[in-house]
């Protein structure tokens, strides 16, 4: 992963690079910004260009020992922190335990998100997270000589799943980091990121890509038809990951709107025995599944709210979607809409705390047949 393998984002590159060659370059900072806009690529660019033995003005080299390295994520001087999980409660683990597979996944493609780095790791209904055990793991990692006797440089993937009493383990280490020692934070909900960690770093914003951008990639690197990208790149909404998703998951999009149409037409006519037979089938689902699931709906209400104003270049949907929204968008409103996504995300937040998922879906389901007849 180089600049040039990077979408878009060229005055991100160019700021990152000015603050090299001005010399005016933090040890710490966190990439933030919208989710799918390419921030663990950009980090994973940077990440090479500070440690390439030979670097131009705008680009890593191709032919040094550590470019060479870096091809597979197995530099010596780069060292990844990533949430992981207790296979078995008496476990203590680190990023190291998981290392094979995520550098499978560098290699694979970078886009990625956390609901696929947990089917990498086969922990779809695990709640991963940083172990304080990593924080010592770095100490000793960054207590060594750099191998290539150059710089070191640690990327931190989503540090708001960091346990505190991790995070507070590693103030002293992201503020007073050893010598030519670089930290890179990638965040995809940069709120949820302790305070404490926040005061350490400077913020680099990633905004989303142009709709534009994500349809010439998906073009040139998937081999996608213009119009169908375009389509993808306006539903996806700056999502880079998102589109690849829907690309490579129109089944489960699928799904999701059946699921959809038939809750509200079940919700609509009250029928409670049918609301309740799409909460418990809804339930069996993973709850990663689920939340993608609650993450659609919430869309769906959006672009049916939005359809109303009679703007299409408003609207954000497929054929099929639009047409569903040509009788159901009357029931979507001002007296409702609101209320409706409150729940929605409140059904979404419940499945996140492990509330039992039968309770939810049908609490949901009975909410919303109220909702429908405001």
């Amino acid at each position: 992963m180089r600049f040039a393998d990077v979408i878009g984002q060229e005055r991100v590159k160019h700021h990152l690079l000015e603050m090299v060659h001005s010399g005016r370059l933090p040890h710490a900072l966190m990439f933030c910004g919208p989710q799918g806009a390419g921030k663990l690529p950009l980090a994973l660019a940077f990440a090479r260009y500070l440690l390439c033995e030979y670097p131009g003005a705008d680009e890593a080299c191709h032919y040094c020992n550590g470019c060479r390295m870096l091809d597979n994520w197995t530099h010596p001087d780069l060292h990844f922190s990533f949430p992981v999980y207790k296979r078995k409660s008496t476990d203590r683990p680190v990023s190291d335990d998981f290392i094979a597979p995520w550098r499978e996944q560098l290699c694979t493609d970078p886009y990625f998100d956390i609901e696929t780095w947990l089917s990498d790791i086969k922990a779809e209904n695990q709640q991963i997270v940083h172990y304080v055990y990593e924080s010592d793991a770095l100490q000793r990692k960054l207590a060594l000589k750099s191998n290539q006797g150059g710089k070191k440089v640690v990327i931190l993937w989503l540090p708001e799943r960091m346990l505190v009493e991790m995070a507070n383990k590693l103030l002293k280490l992201i503020e007073e980091p050893p010598l030519g020692t670089h930290f890179l934070l990638v965040t995809e909900d940069a709120e949820n990121v302790l305070g404490t960690i926040q005061s350490r770093v400077q913020c680099v914003h990633v905004p989303a890509l142009g709709a534009q951008e994500m349809a010439q990639a998906l073009m040139q690197r998937h081999g996608v038809g213009q119009s169908e990208a375009e389509m993808y790149a306006r539903v996806a909404q700056g999502n880079y990951v998102k589109a690849l998703k829907m690309l490579a998951s129109e089944d489960e999009e699928r799904q999701f709107f059946d699921l959809f149409v038939h809750l509200m037409r079940k919700c609509y006519l009250r029928d409670i025995r049918e609301m309740r037979k799409w909460a418990d089938s809804a339930a069996e689902q993973g709850r990663e599944r689920q939340k993608r699931m609650l993450d659609f709906f919430q869309r769906m209400l959006r672009e049916n709210f939005i359809y109303n104003f009679r703007q299409p270049q408003l609207n954000y949907q497929t054929f099929e979607e639009s047409r569903f929204s040509t009788n159901f968008a009357r029931f979507i409103n001002e007296r409702n809409v609101i209320t409706i996504m409150e729940e929605l995300s409140d059904a979404q937040r419940d499945i996140g705390q492990n509330v039992n998922a039968r309770m939810v879906f049908f609490d949901l389901a009975l909410k919303m047949a109220v909702q429908l007849k405001q």
